[in-house]
């Protein structure tokens, strides 16, 4: 199945790793450290326009992706259950 993070990203749900909100991991050293060396790497996919509210772990073909999202957790979770609820 796959979930649409917004403006015109959609990825596989298998793919999924984590899903986090910005605002509440960014407080930690460890995450902003993380995010700085998936930005630095290339990992790192910006599909929003706006203020970003969460970011996705992937792993793609034994790598890892991350993609910042304007949609908070909760509205990725609900869709993601809303594909497992409609099998």
């Amino acid at each position: 199945m796959y979930l649409h993070l917004g403006q015109d990203t959609v990825i596989e749900t298998k793919s999924i790793v984590a899903m986090f909100d910005i605002d509440a991991c960014t407080v930690s050293k460890k995450t902003r450290d993380f995010l700085a060396d998936a930005q630095k790497s290339g990992e790192v996919i910006n599909v929003s326009m706006e203020l970003p509210r969460s970011f996705i772990v992937c792993l793609k073909n034994d790598r890892q992706i991350v993609y910042i999202s304007q949609l908070s957790t909760k509205t990725l979770l609900r869709r993601a259950g809303s594909i497992y609820n409609n099998l």
